[in-house]
């Protein structure tokens, strides 16, 4: 299966309805997720089968989005504005919505329902960047009335993960060593020397020039120029590294498949592995206003206990 976030065994979980509240659609967050997107205080979390979750109380509880169809959404993005966002997933499948994740319609669908749609990147409310399987790259400028299909490279590798720098500056990751980088929002890519010839699952920009790759077997790299040269952080564990995120406190947790939970801590990045009761895969972690860390995964969304140690 091509998805970013899942392209690794996660088992089919169960979606529990609850009770909470008297809400007809309050319900227990026990299905697979795979994105999720922080709008203030709420969240909106998507994943197999269509989910599509939202929290009014940052993942103290979660109800049920209105969705129109039933493919695994893999990515959530939205505008500045917190309303207007975009969902991608299998089945060539874009949806919008423009009530911050309450309700979703379809706006765009390709011929080919096995094409996949990997991750998207909402830049504002009319310019969105989708990418995924097999140089999958569609770009619209105005809003989604239109969608363009764009080849990057000769090669038909997977496209897993966009991400933007502070200084706008967009980072694409995927198969085979593949690291491309956007000065000007997506208009032209140019490629990153890539230290490795494996797979990437994402680039974590963490300041105008200094980068994080990460990837297949533990794989991770900084970089303190922009990805002109890279340095390998040594790692022991050898399990595939889906996600990372900053925390306030100069700290970049990263995660991916069962037990690959690792800390960095700066300005030194010595690597240390956490001690988690967490045995399930993790395919996103979302740093919360609380300061508490969401995990989103096989085992549904996970607040996770903070602060976390060694």
């Amino acid at each position: 299966m091509p998805a970013a976030r899942n392209r690794f065994l996660l088992g089919v979980a169960v979606f529990v309805l609850g009770a909470a509240a008297g809400r007809p659609d309050t319900v227990a967050p026990n299905m697979l997720l795979l994105d999720g997107a922080i709008l203030g205080r709420r969240i909106v979390a998507v994943g197999e089968r269509g989910t599509v979750l939202h929290s009014p109380d940052l993942g103290k509880s979660w109800h049920s989005a209105a969705v129109p169809d039933r493919a695994t959404l893999t990515g959530i993005s939205f505008a500045p504005n917190g309303k207007d966002g975009w969902a991608v997933g299998h089945d060539a499948l874009i949806l919008v919505t423009a009530d911050g994740g309450r309700t979703w319609r379809k706006q765009w669908q390709g011929v080919n329902l096995t094409d996949s749609f990997l991750d998207v990147l909402v830049l504002d409310e009319r310019h969105v960047i989708a990418v995924g399987a097999f140089g999958l790259f569609m770009t619209t400028v105005d809003g989604g009335a239109t969608w363009q299909p764009r080849r990057l490279l000769d090669e038909d590798y997977h496209f897993n993960r966009l991400t933007r720098g502070p200084t706008g500056t967009l980072y694409l990751a995927g198969e085979h060593g593949t690291l491309l980088r956007s000065p000007d929002q997506g208009a032209s890519w140019t490629p990153i020397q890539s230290p490795y010839d494996g797979s990437f699952y994402g680039i974590l920009p963490l300041s105008a020039h200094q980068l994080l790759a990460y990837g297949l077997r533990g794989r991770l790299y900084l970089s303190d120029d922009d990805g002109e040269a890279w340095t390998l952080v040594a790692n022991e564990q050898r399990g595939l590294l889906l996600t990372a995120v900053r925390l306030p406190e100069n700290r970049i947790i990263v995660a991916g498949q069962a037990r690959a939970f690792l800390a960095l801590g700066e300005p030194t990045m010595t690597l240390t592995a956490l001690s988690l009761d967490f045995q399930t895969a993790v395919a996103e972690l979302l740093a919360l206003p609380d300061g508490s860390l969401l995990a989103l995964g096989e085992a549904g969304a996970t607040r996770l206990p903070h602060p976390l140690q060694p």
